[in-house]
Parts: structure tokens; C-alpha cells; sequence
């Protein structure tokens, strides 16, 4: 099981894909989260590539009626994803896969410039900042947040 940090950094990154699908940043989070999940092996990078294709093609089929309820699934799918890749690792394989998620999830969050600007998405399903404690994050729920 997770400890309660790495469960925000999951969540956190279920809400960047999310966010980024439809957007220009997509091409760049997709390679990014690919190149992670894929840990050097290319066919799981691909794997994970096409994944996220689906959840993009689920995403902009989505009717206004049921998009917020289709985004939190999405985003909770890949949450567990990420917990899930955690999860199977340990030492060292961890530690490194934690900063690259924290790094991706930093580029790709709403209004940054540089790894991809999502500001303009629409999803307001449950969102991880970063407070002034470096070491807490804090998940938000609902519009704004």
C-alpha cells in the first residue's frame, strides 16, 4: 500500500492527463507518461502511448451531459495506473520514478508554460497542488479548484 503522499502524486497525475487530452501539450505528456510507464522498454512505452490514445478518444467523445462524469473516471483510472506502477516498486527504481512523475506533473499542470499549457481545459474533478510546505500536498475538489 501507498503512503498518503504518493497517492496525492498519482491522483495528481491521473488529473494531467486528463487535462492535457485535447490540448497542445497531449503530444508532449503522452511521450512523457509513456517514457515512464515504459522504464526503457519500448514496447511498453507504446503500450502505455496507446492507452492514453484511448483515454484521449474516450475524452473528446464524451456529450456535454456526461463529460465531468467521464473525465473523473478517466482521471481516477489513471490514478490507479500510477499507484499501480509505484506500487511494484521498490529502493532506488522508486525513488526515480517518483521525481520523474512529480516533474511531469509539474510541467503539465494548468497554466505552466514550457511543458504545455492546459489552462484552457474545462475539468474540474480533483486536482494536487503544491502548498508552501514542499513536503504536504493538498487535493481540491470541485470548480477553481
Amino acid at each position: 500500500m501507498l503512503d498518503e503522499a504518493l497517492t496525492v502524486l498519482a491522483a495528481a497525475g491521473g488529473t494531467a492527463v486528463v487535462q492535457a487530452a485535447g490540448t497542445d501539450a497531449w503530444t508532449g505528456l503522452r511521450q512523457a507518461v509513456g517514457r515512464l510507464f515504459g522504464r526503457g522498454e519500448e514496447e511498453r512505452a507504446a503500450r502505455t502511448e496507446e492507452r492514453l490514445d484511448g483515454t484521449a478518444a474516450v475524452l473528446e467523445a464524451a456529450g456535454r451531459e456526461d463529460a465531468e462524469r467521464v473525465r473523473t473516471r478517466q482521471a481516477v483510472a489513471w490514478q490507479t495506473r500510477f499507484e499501480d506502477l509505484l506500487a511494484g516498486l521498490d529502493g532506488q527504481e522508486r525513488t526515480l520514478v517518483v521525481h520523474e512523475l512529480r516533474a511531469l506533473v509539474h510541467a503539465y499542470a494548468p497554466g505552466r508554460t514550457g511543458g504545455g499549457d492546459v489552462s484552457g481545459n474545462t475539468f474540474h474533478g480533483p486536482t494536487a497542488i503544491q502548498t508552501g510546505d514542499h513536503n504536504r500536498q493538498i487535493n481540491h475538489f470541485g470548480p477553481g479548484a
